[in-house]
């Protein structure tokens, strides 16, 4: 009895083991994918403060035009 339970549980013990592994490099793998994501993110768009200036510039020269307009419409 003690002879086929042995095997099983060797089997059983390997299978989980191999699977654990298999897990562990898939997330591991994810996380590297997931790194060079956020890295790329970093290094490719803009930042906040940047965009706050480019929204401010456009904002001014609309107002600019928007003056012009009115200037050409109320002579």
């Amino acid at each position: 009895m003690v002879e086929s339970v042995i095997p099983v549980v060797l089997a059983a013990a390997t299978g989980f083991s191999v699977l654990i592994t298999r897990l562990h490099s898939r997330v591991s793998a994810l996380d590297q994918r997931v790194d060079t994501f956020e890295l790329r993110v970093a290094s490719e768009y803009v930042s906040k403060a940047d965009l706050n200036e480019i929204v401010d510039r456009v904002e001014a020269h609309m107002t600019r035009i928007e003056n012009k307009l009115d200037r050409i419409i109320f002579k």
